[in-house]
């Protein structure tokens, strides 16, 4: 969670939304994305796909079994539906999203049997670290 605690500050640090992931297979970090919606231009450079991307690229397979992602904030919907798809074994994000999370606040896409996913789901990890960023990001553009 560390690891992807400094992509977030890698994105705050380019005007982007504050968001880490790492995608880890057996203690090694085999993906890393932040958000770079802004400055790719694309509503899908979330840090979650582009760490599942770069995973998928560096095993050779789409499939991530056995595969933990540690996020920062919890997953959207659109991240929790490609964590299903790459068949992600577990979920373990810091702060919770109350308006938009899909792993446990608003939604419980990830780990729902019914669309075939098994996933464990862990939420608060460094919780008040990852709330403060994005505190600060949020606080900084209101103030513009």
């Amino acid at each position: 969670m560390k690891e992807a605690f400094k992509l977030s500050e890698k994105a705050f640090s380019k005007n982007e939304v504050p968001v880490g992931a790492v995608v880890v297979l057996h203690d090694r970090i085999i993906g890393k994305g932040y958000n770079q919606v802004d400055s790719l231009g694309d509503p899908t450079a979330h840090a979650e796909i582009l760490a599942i991307t770069a995973a998928a690229n560096t095993i050779g397979d789409w499939r991530l079994n056995n595969c933990t992602i540690y996020v920062t904030k919890e997953p959207c919907s659109m991240c929790a539906g490609a964590i299903v798809n790459s068949r992600l074994s577990r979920v373990v994000f810091g702060v919770y999203d109350d308006d938009k999370g899909a792993c446990g606040s608003l939604y419980q896409i990830c780990g729902d049997k019914r669309l075939n996913s098994d996933a464990v789901i862990r939420g608060g990890v460094l919780e008040e670290q990852c709330r403060a960023i994005l505190k600060e990001f949020f606080s900084a553009r209101r103030d513009d």
